[in-house]
């Protein structure tokens, strides 16, 4: 197998709290892509249906309908947008990384910041719901578990993934680390409000996503791909429609940028920020191997004598039912069908 392999970090907006045309207009992306060569095509954070900036524009007295709107476009891991994402995935023979809101089976108003993996057969490889939504995004989600702190095998390499402020979580990234990866997704917001404009400056999320980026390359000596959302004209102007007011506060924050790092931490590839389009870079996965020599610092670089870290990786679940006819093998239904009539089970394609 090659060590070289291209891929795509998607920089574009979604159709703004719409799920279906959204998932629409992600198919079509990733086709682009894969036309272009891309072999791993990452999108951003929670790009269906969107990322709810709004939670840092207004208090949350006034936003209890956005939130009933983004619980409404949400996605369930049996619905109908993940099934036709991996229906793409395996007709395009390509890997998929794709940012969701997630739905609850068990809460009509529950959803989590979540992060699918699907590989080129369709079967989904991970599935990871962010532990701790951060600052405003407590509003919306609920905290996830360590059920998907996996590296996933692929035919691109072995690829981790963490979301937003995840990546400035040192354990959670160690813990993708003594998994072998060797690239590492990172998927950000459009932008990052957390002040008004004369308010001091506002957090410099480009540089800071690049020092987390090329942080975490660097010590895990593996590629990094950053993959941000785009705030199109659309969604700009449906919130400022709501509240003029804040137009200041949306124009003069600072657009996310998606970008590549190498092992050393050094950037390559394609840089977006102020368009939206799809960057690309090529890795080569052999370039991970040497910098190990320096520091591999879950190999020799580390004193397991003196450090121990213990990951519970176990799916969080509200209450478990124990039904008195139920068959102990009675197989395990998770995700959607890919093939219409026939059932997905344990997220794998039936043969």
């Amino acid at each position: 197998m090659s060590s070289l392999v291209k891929v795509a970090a998607v920089h574009a907006a979604p159709v703004f709290l719409n799920r279906t045309a959204t998932t629409e207009k992600a198919i079509s992306i990733a086709r682009e892509a894969a036309k272009a060569g891309a072999q791993l095509i990452a999108f951003p954070e929670t790009y269906i249906p969107a990322f709810p900036v709004w939670a840092a524009l207004w208090a949350p007295i006034d936003n209890h309908d956005l939130f009933v709107r983004m619980v409404d476009q949400s996605v369930a891991l049996n619905g109908p947008e993940i099934a036709a994402l991996r229906r793409e995935a395996k007709t395009l023979g390509v890997t998929i990384s794709m940012g969701i809101s997630e739905s609850s089976p068990a809460s009509v108003g529950a959803i989590w910041n979540s992060n699918i993996l699907i590989g080129p057969d369709g079967a989904i490889l991970n599935h990871h719901r962010k532990l701790v939504p951060t600052f405003y995004e407590k509003l919306i989600w609920a905290a996830g578990d360590g059920a998907g702190l996996k590296v996933s095998d692929t035919p691109v390499g072995r690829v981790g993934a963490l979301i937003c402020g995840e990546n400035t979580n040192p354990l959670a990234r160690y813990t993708l680390m003594a998994q072998g990866e060797q690239i590492h997704i990172s998927s950000w917001p459009p932008m990052w409000p957390t002040r008004r404009p004369t308010g001091g400056g506002n957090f410099n999320n480009v540089a800071a996503n690049r020092i987390r980026a090329s942080a975490h390359s660097f010590e895990a000596k593996a590629f990094g791909i950053v993959t941000a959302g785009y705030m199109d004209g659309a969604m700009r102007d449906e919130l400022i429609a709501r509240d003029p007011a804040i137009a200041d506060v949306i124009d003069r924050t600072p657009r996310a940028a998606s970008f590549f790092v190498d092992p050393t931490g050094e950037t390559l590839g394609d840089f977006l920020q102020d368009k939206e389009g799809i960057a690309y870079a090529e890795f080569d996965l052999a370039k991970c191997v040497e910098p190990k020599q320096f520091h591999d610092v879950v190999g020799y670089y580390n004193r397991f004598d003196v450090f121990d870290l213990t990951v519970n990786r176990k799916r969080l679940i509200p209450a478990t039912f124990r039904d008195e006819f139920t068959s102990a093998a009675e197989p395990l239904i998770e995700y959607a069908a890919v093939d219409q009539d026939q059932p997905s089970i344990n997220g794998r394609l039936p043969s």
